[in-house]
């Protein structure tokens, strides 16, 4: 993602033209690799910003997080993938392995559903 550029709107809008002329129109992802953030976060998704919201772009700037704004694919998008890989680390992340495992809506990872999910973890979770 063009993320240095400067306007944040014109890179998303760059990125999610170069997804459609890969990807179809709408982008339809093979697999999407995310992480899982110790507070529920998964790509730039996180807690309270607006960008949750978002249901009409493919790609969309984030409000600030730990000081940078930043580009995110939004959820229309990763719900068109056809699997999503996610790799959480750390026993800090325990609780919100769980409620990602349960499609917990009130942590944006878990509004993705779990139905396509490959889940890998480290040994903190044994």
């Amino acid at each position: 993602m063009p993320v240095t550029g400067a306007s944040l709107e014109a890179a998303a809008g760059q990125y999610a033209t170069e997804l459609n002329a890969v990807c179809g129109q709408p982008a339809v992802l093979d697999i999407v690799h995310l992480g899982l953030g110790s507070d529920g976060h998964t790509a730039s998704l996180v807690p309270g910003d607006p960008v949750l919201a978002e249901t009409s772009r493919d790609v969309a700037p984030t409000g600030v997080y730990q000081g940078t704004r930043r580009l995110t694919l939004t959820y229309p998008c990763l719900r068109r993938a056809r699997q999503l890989l996610w790799y959480a680390t750390g026993a800090d992340k325990a609780e919100m392995l769980q409620r990602l495992q349960q499609g917990d809506p009130d942590i944006p990872a878990g509004r993705l559903g779990h139905d396509r999910n490959l889940i890998f973890t480290d040994r903190a979770f044994r």
